[in-house]
C-alpha cells in the first residue's frame, strides 16, 4: 500500500491519530516515495513531530526515485504536484494508494488507475481485506 504525503504528515503530526492503525495492519506492506516523505517533513514545524515521522518511516519503504514523466493520460486533471506520487504508487506495483487529499484526488476515490486503488485512509481501514493484503 502506497503512502502519500498527508498521511505521513497526519501520522506523524498527532501521537493519537487514527491513521496510526495502519502501521499495526498484518501482513500489509506500508510504501512511500522520498518525494512524499520530503513533502510530509517540510510541513511539519515541531521537532517532536519530524522525530515520530523518522520513527514511523522505520517500518516504511521509501523508494527513493522518481519515476519518468510518463504521461498519466488515465489521470491527467491532477494536479502537477501529485502525479509524482500516483505514478510511484504505479510503478512500486502498490494494489492501493491512500491519500487524504479530497480536492485533488477525490474524484478518483474508489477507482483503480493502472492497477492501483485510490481510497482515502478510513474507507481502507473499513474494509475486510486490509488485513489480508500483502501489499
Amino acid at each position: 500500500m502506497f503512502l502519500d504525503a498527508n498521511i505521513l504528515f497526519s501520522a506523524a503530526y498527532r501521537p493519537d491519530a487514527g491513521l496510526r492503525l495502519l502501521w499495526a495492519l498484518s501482513d500489509v506492506k506500508l510504501v512511500t516515495s522520498a518525494y512524499a516523505v520530503e513533502e510530509a517533513r517540510r510541513n511539519l514545524e515541531l521537532a517532536e513531530q519530524r522525530a515520530a515521522l523518522e520513527a514511523l518511516l522505520q517500518s516504511v519503504q521509501v523508494l527513493a526515485a522518481t519515476p519518468g514523466a510518463s504521461p498519466l493520460t488515465v489521470a491527467s486533471e491532477l494536479a502537477e504536484k501529485d502525479r509524482p506520487i500516483l505514478a510511484m504508487a504505479i510503478a512500486a506495483g502498490a494494489t492501493h494508494l491512500l491519500t487524504g487529499d479530497l480536492r485533488h484526488f477525490g474524484r478518483y476515490y474508489g477507482q483503480t488507475v493502472a492497477g492501483v486503488c485510490i481510497l482515502p485512509p478510513a474507507a481502507y481501514l473499513r474494509t475486510p481485506r486490509a488485513e489480508e493484503e500483502g501489499q
